[in-house]
């Protein structure tokens, strides 16, 4: 599950709106047409994004970081999200919820 809401947060740290991602084995589809591919520590978008996890960092593409700590994750430009149960919060006002293998973000 924490696989699942992250990529639909990396999803919608790039989108202002509305995001719903479906999970099908180890592919993530989101409604925005991009699709996301975990492999190893890494996760591919089609749209050319990655993100690598070392440890409790996660490196992206356009070189920002975040760090995460017990359920909060801090982003380089201070944004943070904390995942509570399936949903997760951002300081953005927006949230991540999973039901099944559908993630939706409001």
């Amino acid at each position: 599950m924490q696989y699942m809401i992250a990529i639909a947060a990396i999803a919608i740290s790039a989108n202002s709106f509305a995001q719903n991602c479906t999970q099908v084995g180890n592919t993530v589809m989101c409604d925005n047409g991009v699709t996301y591919n975990r492999i190893g520590n890494t996760t591919f978008g089609s749209d050319g994004s990655t993100a690598t996890d070392i440890g409790n960092t996660r490196f992206y593409d356009d070189g920002s970081t975040s760090t995460k700590i017990g359920n909060t994750r801090f982003y380089d430009n201070g944004e943070t999200s904390t995942q509570i149960g399936g949903t997760r919060f951002n300081s953005d006002g927006t949230t991540c919820t999973q039901i099944g293998n559908m993630v939706s973000c409001f």
